[in-house]
């Protein structure tokens, strides 16, 4: 069982990212893009303020190629 998702800000999301060998390419806008080599799609994080939403940062993970327990770990 994956432990529960905390409520992140965006900052603390590229934070964790970039402990994990992603960096921030661009920001467009509110999002910011991170790359990884070896992810081979851009990963996009909103840049609002307050809160990501548990479901995007959920959709954040999966992008990663992380488990939960994995960026939880790395926050």
């Amino acid at each position: 069982m994956s432990a529960k998702l905390p409520v992140l800000k965006p900052r603390e999301v590229i934070s964790a990212l970039g402990k994990a060998g992603f960096s921030i390419k661009r920001q467009t806008g509110s999002h910011a893009v991170l790359y990884k080599p070896d992810i081979p799609r851009p990963v996009t994080v909103p840049v609002h303020t307050g809160d990501i939403p548990l479901g995007t940062l959920r959709a954040i993970i999966r992008q990663t190629n992380l488990t939960i327990d994995e960026f939880i770990s790395l926050l």
